[in-house]
């Protein structure tokens, strides 16, 4: 199986790169709370936490079937579930963002539609990780670890690019009274596990 190890090991990496990047809140807490954002963000806050398990649980898995001995078979089917988890996951904090509305910040309509595209798009590209990963054919060592080293390099760029819009979201005002939030602050929490 030694094979798919290297690969694997690059997915994963690639991974923890970039799945928790939706909950990188940044903005230190202040006193000086605005009711109305904060009631957004506690609302916003409240939804994702569950959401952001699921990312850090899906990445976890990944990473264990790198550092098995597993087989094939075993890979695709733990990144075929992972990715899926995650395009459910990103899509439902997309709904849950446009669930709560603008932010009561300037611009705070368009930053929303910018935010729930973008999240929308994320999911999509996980969706399309997964059929991919659902095509590698397991029976032959040498193209599976082929296919996997095409998801890791997509997976990668999916890493680094994107968040522009939710970044955009969560500056200034926006990310304060989400730092206030405890269910944001747990949130945050798999991003640093997930570095090791």
């Amino acid at each position: 199986m030694e094979g798919t190890k290297p690969v694997n090991k690059k997915l994963a990496a690639a991974l923890s790169g970039g799945a928790v990047l939706v909950l990188a809140l940044t903005g230190c807490s202040s006193d000086d709370g605005n009711e109305k954002l904060d009631a957004w963000a506690k609302e916003v806050c409240d939804a994702v936490q569950p959401q952001a398990k699921k990312i850090a649980a899906a990445n976890a898995a990944i990473q264990k079937e790198t550092s098995d001995n597993s087989t094939p078979e075993e890979v695709q089917n733990a990144d075929s579930k992972a990715f899926q988890d995650m395009s459910d996951a990103y899509k439902a904090i997309g709904t849950a963002v446009n669930k709560a509305g603008a932010p009561d910040v300037e611009n705070g309509e368009q930053k929303l539609t910018n935010a729930v595209k973008e999240l929308n798009g994320i999911s999509a590209s996980y969706a399309s990780l997964k059929e991919q990963v659902d095509a590698l054919d397991t029976e032959d060592q040498a193209k599976f670890a082929d296919g996997l080293k095409g998801i890791a390099t997509e997976l990668d760029k999916l890493s680094k690019s994107g968040n522009d819009a939710l970044n955009e979201l969560e500056e200034g005002e926006v990310g304060e009274a989400m730092a206030r939030q405890a269910s944001c602050r747990t949130a945050t929490a798999p991003a640093s596990a997930a570095e090791s």
